[in-house]
């Protein structure tokens, strides 16, 4: 062969490495992960861990495509419809009801892989645990469920606290309506009183604390919302700043200063989102996928922040804590 030629072969060859390269990355799945609060690093990083443990790596065989919402629920529609019409392998919706079930309704054919704090039953998204018999399947931590002890919990710790704000966000509406019925009753039965605040924003959240001074509340139960989650040290420096005793449903709001947590743990639920997204880009149906219910509980006190409010935690719940931040 003459050396022109080779040369002139060379470069058709070389021309179509780049299209070949942009084939192959078009090729792999893409799985549309959608999440209405702020980027939290743990979170996203235990998805990609369950991913990891049935063979799926980001980049290398899976496209994820990270969608956070930062608490614009409304969104939530046009970003499902565009998900469908671009035909997306999986739609992976972990820690929010209203994503999932926004979702469901965009979609009876594109898997979908939740996780939910109320029964996915009657969210309309499966129609059994066992076999949910539809194109969505995931995890259930009872968020709702939980209420009542959650605020029990609070009780035993300020047993003083009578007038108690309770926090949640109207922009997601279904998990607000929820709480409210919920957090009434059980109080009811505690003999406290319930204030409700609304915050949908960074800057809602700062009038919340306003108010519930000026509303002179002895304590505050935040609601699991998926947005209040993403703002763990905002509430926690007000907290601090206004001396108000505070419960939430998980450990991050306990690690980076709340007073105490009671609720799943958020960082497996997301990497059993992953381990199911995985499965069914192997082949799984998700209606032949069980959903997984959350077995394991924490509970969790900051004892800096106890004393710091002056607060003397009883021996039986420190006993009762599965972990006790010094």
């Amino acid at each position: 062969m003459r050396r022109r030629d080779f040369i002139t072969l060379l470069g058709g060859v070389a021309a179509t490495w780049p299209v070949a390269t942009r084939a192959q990355q078009q090729a792999l799945p893409i799985v549309g992960f959608v999440n209405s609060g702020s980027p939290v690093a743990s979170w996203s990083n235990a998805f990609r861990k369950g991913l990891n443990e049935t063979g799926y790596v980001e980049g290398q065989n899976v496209t994820v495509e990270y969608h956070w919402l930062e608490g614009q629920f409304d969104r939530l529609p046009s970003l499902m419809a565009d998900l469908v019409r671009r035909h997306v392998a999986v739609i992976a919706t972990p820690g929010g009801n209203y994503a999932s079930q926004a979702a469901r309704a965009a979609t009876t054919t594109i898997p979908i892989v939740f996780s939910v704090g109320q029964d996915p039953v009657k969210l309309g998204l499966v129609a059994g645990l066992p076999r949910p018999g539809t194109n969505a399947t995931g995890i259930n931590f009872f968020t709702q469920e939980l209420v009542a002890k959650r605020l029990g919990l609070l009780h035993d710790l300020v047993p003083k606290a009578v007038r108690i704000g309770v926090l949640v966000n109207p922009t997601n509406l279904p998990n607000a309506e929820t709480t409210l019925r919920s957090i009434r009753e059980a109080a009811r039965a505690l003999g406290l009183q319930v204030a409700i605040l609304n915050a949908s924003t960074s800057r809602e959240i700062d009038a919340a604390f306003d108010a519930l001074v000026r509303d002179r509340a002895d304590a505050l139960f935040v609601n699991a919302d998926v947005f209040f989650a993403s703002q763990a040290v905002q509430f926690a420096t007000l907290a601090a700043h206004y001396g108000i005793p505070a419960a939430y449903d998980i450990r991050e709001f306990a690690e980076v200063g709340g007073l105490m947590s009671y609720g799943t743990n958020v960082p497996d639920t997301f990497r059993q989102v992953g381990v199911y997204t995985g499965q069914i880009l192997k082949g799984a149906k998700p209606g032949d996928l069980p959903v997984v219910q959350a077995t394991k509980f924490e509970f969790v006190i900051n004892m800096k922040t106890a004393k710091t409010l002056g607060i003397d935690v009883p021996l039986g719940l420190s006993a009762a804590a599965d972990e006790l931040i010094e």
